[in-house]
């Protein structure tokens, strides 16, 4: 029967190297903890210490840099969104441009020359020349109120 000698360092090159694979492939910034975890496992094996000594360390440097590390990667990685300015229309007065008919799906308004799709908050109608005030945003549509009403207060 032929016996394998065991060799940590082997041991520690194919932890680094399936840590870098799962990283790769699932880019969550979740194994490459353990690829510095290994690395200093390797360092150590190199040095001479024991195997429990190599455990502890890849245990104590992967679990210390998945802990601390990670959260503030994960900030300033994560995708912000784009800022569109959009929000400053509301409050606007805006002209209506295409007659505002909600049981039709129709309506539009211009407002800092701009074109935007428009509905009505009360589900009036609201003729081409009106001036109207911009209530809200939903989704591509600005929700508008004719401009002649009193504004609501909260």
């Amino acid at each position: 029967m032929l016996l394998l000698s065991f060799n940590p360092i082997m041991l520690w090159v194919a932890v680094i190297l399936i840590s870098v694979l799962l990283e790769a492939v699932t880019l969550s910034l979740s194994a490459i903890w353990f690829t510095v975890g290994g690395l200093a496992a390797l360092v150590a094996a190199s040095i001479g210490f024991g195997f429990g000594s190599q455990l502890t360390v890849f245990t104590l440097f992967s679990a210390a840099l998945l802990v601390l590390v990670r959260p503030l990667c994960r900030r300033f990685l994560r995708p912000k969104g784009a800022a569109t300015n959009a929000d400053r229309v509301i409050g606007q007065t805006a002209v209506v441009t295409e007659t505002i008919d909600n049981m039709q799906g129709s309506g539009a308004v211009k407002v800092f020359g701009q074109i935007w799709t428009a509905r009505s908050v009360g589900g009036e109608s609201c003729p081409v020349g009106a001036l109207v005030r911009i209530k809200a945003i939903e989704g591509v549509k600005v929700i508008v109120e004719r401009a002649d009403q009193p504004e609501e207060n909260g």
